[in-house]
């Protein structure tokens, strides 16, 4: 079956392209120990555009894709943010991006594999069809069921619900890495039972949070923090501007503070940091893709003793001297998937959220028409909104709700 859509591929001057494209629908495994099954047809209505999105469009650029394209083919539909129209269930549902022969698609082993639509050897959402697993089709809350047109605020809305599922994923490995990493100290500190100390530390990993980077990412796992541990200590750090839209509606969400590093030197970053939340970071979320993520927290020595780096880039190197990251027993990590159970809490969360404020749209006809000038002046540029939205199929959206 043949769908019109937009499209990976390695090349130089054509990264992304838009045309007819050759749909293909191989047996699937959602988890390990499940049967292979075949994909049922669903009618993407409404995506959003990832910054992965565009780290693979610079992939196909310097010819890096192959590795990512579905089997046999020399493209990849990209998308992975957004709600789909299953015509055979006459429903609304958000696919379920990872699966793959696996026990966990947080955290695959050496022979273990992964998928991941519309990023990794499986074609995504920017399509008019496409075919997804049937178990991967993750349903909407109860109050959406019947209706046949989704209003446009809680289509924004979800198109959130792969990178907050990946924030709830985020929230429980830091919790889980900063008990098991601190317990001992409270338990010398405190005197009391393994028990007790466990929640002290799983507590005090949030005590002073910087979130490096001012982007949905950071935002989302702000927010869960918030939502976790009320008393939490959270600090963005970015270069927008104090008044900035963005900013302001971070702040607003997450109750944290925010810290603006325009002209402002290394050292002179770090000193406004530690300076702002009281001393040195109990836990630093590097989510700004630069690599002053690391020189910020290692070699300024933002990050504190015990505590934990959250590498959430995609591309920066993280380096440190090996003496004071021993004796300052420092944890860094770098994980970023999710399980369906994080999703599927993403959903709930957010179709009860403000996240639709932050998306603005571009019109179909005009991204299709040229989606490389979209990607590089519309949607990923210096001036881009936090979120960028297209309603792809308008007969399943009430524009006006």
């Amino acid at each position: 079956m043949k769908t019109y859509g937009t499209y990976f591929q390695n090349d130089e001057q054509k990264p992304i392209a838009y045309g007819e494209v050759n749909l293909i629908n191989p047996p699937r495994q959602r988890l390990r120990d499940e049967l292979l099954a075949e994909g049922i047809e669903a009618l993407p209505v409404f995506q959003g555009f990832c910054g992965t999105d565009f780290e693979l469009m610079k992939m196909g650029r310097a010819g890096k894709l192959q590795a990512k394209f579905p089997q046999g083919e020399n493209r990849l539909i990209n998308g992975h943010e957004g709600v789909v129209w299953v015509p055979s269930e006459n429903r609304f549902a958000i696919v379920l991006i990872r699966g793959g022969d696996s026990w966990d698609p947080t955290r695959y082993t050496e022979d273990e594999t992964y998928f991941e639509y519309g990023c990794d050897q499986a074609d995504g959402l920017f399509c008019d069809k496409n075919y997804f697993h049937p178990d991967m089709l993750l349903h909407l809350p109860k109050q959406y069921d019947g209706l046949r047109k989704l209003p446009l605020s809680v289509a924004k809305k979800l198109s959130f619900a792969d990178p907050y599922a990946c924030a709830v994923f985020q929230l429980e490995r830091m919790e889980d890495l900063g008990e098991a990493h601190n317990f001992r100290v409270e338990m010398a500190k405190h005197k009391c039972s393994e028990a007790r100390a466990r929640v002290l530390a799983k507590e005090n990993t949030f005590k002073r949070t910087v979130v490096f980077g001012l982007g949905m990412t950071g935002l989302f796992i702000a927010d869960q923090i918030r939502r976790h541990h009320p008393e939490a200590q959270i600090l963005f750090v970015g270069r927008s501007g104090d008044t900035s839209k963005k900013v302001s509606f971070s702040k607003e969400i997450a109750q944290a503070e925010y810290l603006c590093t325009a002209g402002l030197s290394e050292a002179e970053t770090a000193e406004k940091i530690m300076e702002k939340i009281g001393g040195r970071a109990s836990l630093f979320v590097g989510t700004s893709g630069t690599d002053l993520e690391h020189r910020i927290a290692f070699e300024h020595k933002v990050l504190g003793c015990n505590g934990i780096y959250n590498s959430f880039s995609l591309g920066p190197k993280v380096q440190y001297d090996t003496m004071p990251f021993g004796f300052e027993n420092h944890l860094i990590f770098a994980s970023i998937n999710f399980r369906q159970a994080h999703m599927e809490k993403a959903i709930e969360v957010l179709v009860n959220s403000r996240y639709d404020e932050v998306v603005e749209l571009i019109d179909k006809e005009e991204f299709t028409a040229d989606p490389l000038f979209a990607y590089e002046n519309r949607i990923f540029c210096k001036n881009a909104p936090l979120k960028t939205g297209v309603i792809w199929n308008k007969e399943y959206i009430d524009e006006d709700k």
